[in-house]
């Protein structure tokens, strides 16, 4: 990258990190607080996807796994710092190595047995991402209004009805 480019990411992420933290104590504590994934994992993912790509000329596919892991880990543990939701974003951590070993299967010999880890990684960790989101969504939004005693009052009427006029 050029010195320029560099230059422009590093002004618009501290530009939307003083934009965030108006009114507050913010110095370089807060910083390290609430970027440590971007200043420490995700340089370290992206390092390793230099070597991969632009370094070893694409031989070093074993590169891609931590890789992977470390930039999915990085985004996920950026996203959860942001926004203090670290109880739902752990989930996260189980797709870290699904993303691994797919980048491994797709830039690799594309082995088929990689895929059955990849598989059950990935719907283990979009099951928990569902469950634990649409709960909290459930809880957040919907806890005062007895949502589901009506939903199951009016599913019963309606069965109870269309039998009726079936029989």
């Amino acid at each position: 990258m050029h010195a320029r480019t560099l230059a422009g990411v590093f002004l618009l992420l501290l530009g939307i990190a003083l934009l965030l933290n108006q009114g507050r104590d913010f110095g370089p504590g807060h910083i390290f607080a609430y970027f440590w994934p971007s200043l420490f994992v995700l340089p370290v993912g992206l390092f390793m996807h230099w070597l991969y790509f632009s370094y070893t000329g694409r031989r070093g596919v074993g590169l891609l796994i931590p890789g992977g892991i470390l930039l999915t880990v990085g985004f996920v543990c950026q996203i959860a710092m942001l926004f203090n939701n670290w109880e739902y974003m752990w989930p996260g951590f189980i797709l870290a190595p699904a993303i691994g070993l797919l980048e491994f299967y797709w830039f690799g010999g594309r082995q088929r047995a990689l895929l059955i880890p990849i598989s059950i990684l990935t719907a283990i960790s979009l099951l928990f991402f569902a469950v634990f989101t649409l709960g909290s969504l459930y809880n957040r939004f919907l806890n005062d209004i007895p949502f589901l005693p009506i939903l199951l009052i009016l599913g019963g009427a309606a069965i109870l009805l269309l039998k009726k006029k079936q029989d």
